[in-house]
């Protein structure tokens, strides 16, 4: 295999995608298989995608962000759905004290990401394989995408970041 370079108008598309998207994302793998022992993708993100709070605890795995493009906020839960943390994810162009290029997410830590600029696109890693039937630990006390709650959890969370 060799080497691949990603370019930003790869992005642009990935965006375009994501606008067509039910979720307002979209994801662009990485690896090879759902079997590789790295698993790697871009994910775009309209400012109206609501990623249901999750973790990775079932199945151990940190997970680690990286800002490509845009600016996003992502947010730390406790296990009752209260905010203990909040980071501004962002490239250089978006630099300040409060904004970083890199959060490392332990396992088992209940978190959500979401665009505070429509052009925001990160890059995820954690460990495979993944199993795409295997357990999903979404927060019970969160509303499921799709619901008219969701929308409306994903402006106050937006706020927190104003």
């Amino acid at each position: 295999m060799s080497a691949r370079v990603f370019a930003f108008d790869q992005f642009t598309d990935l965006h375009d995608q994501a606008k067509a998207s039910p979720r307002l994302r979209q994801h662009l793998n990485i690896h090879a298989s759902h079997e590789a022992p790295f698993q790697r993708l871009f994910i775009a993100f309209g400012l109206e995608s609501y990623v249901r709070p999750h973790r990775h605890h079932l199945m151990p795995k940190d997970e680690t962000l990286v800002a490509v493009q845009g600016l996003l906020g992502v947010l730390v839960f406790d296990d009752a759905g209260q905010v203990v943390q909040q980071f501004k994810l962002g490239t250089q162009s978006h630099a300040g004290s409060d904004v970083g290029p890199v959060v490392d997410m332990p396992a088992g830590t209940w978190h959500t990401v979401l665009a505070l600029t429509p052009d925001a696109v990160l890059l995820e890693g954690k460990a495979g394989p993944f199993d795409p039937q295997g357990p999903r630990e979404f927060a019970d006390w969160a509303p499921e995408e799709g619901a008219d709650e969701a929308l409306v959890m994903l402006r106050k969370w937006r706020g927190l970041f104003s």
